[in-house]
């Protein structure tokens, strides 16, 4: 699959920075950035999506102490 991303200039300009002082393609950082992020934007949009259903539910939320003490905790 090939994405089309075009960086700003300032963007642009720190990526070339970096592959020239490390001998690595842009593309291996844009890649890096992906993987190092990607896992925090799905949490992210997983727990939005969670919210919003359980904010649909109509169910009650309960105060932790109650549930310890129905527990015998």
């Amino acid at each position: 699959m090939t994405i089309a991303f075009r960086p700003r200039a300032d963007q642009e300009e720190r990526l070339e920075a970096l592959a020239k002082r490390t001998g690595r393609t842009k593309s291996f950082y844009v890649a890096e950035a992906l993987d190092a992020h990607l896992d925090d934007l799905e949490e992210r949009y997983w727990a939005h999506d969670v919210v919003r259903q359980w904010e649909e539910s109509d169910q009650k939320t309960r105060p932790l102490a109650d549930i310890k003490a129905e527990l015998d905790l």
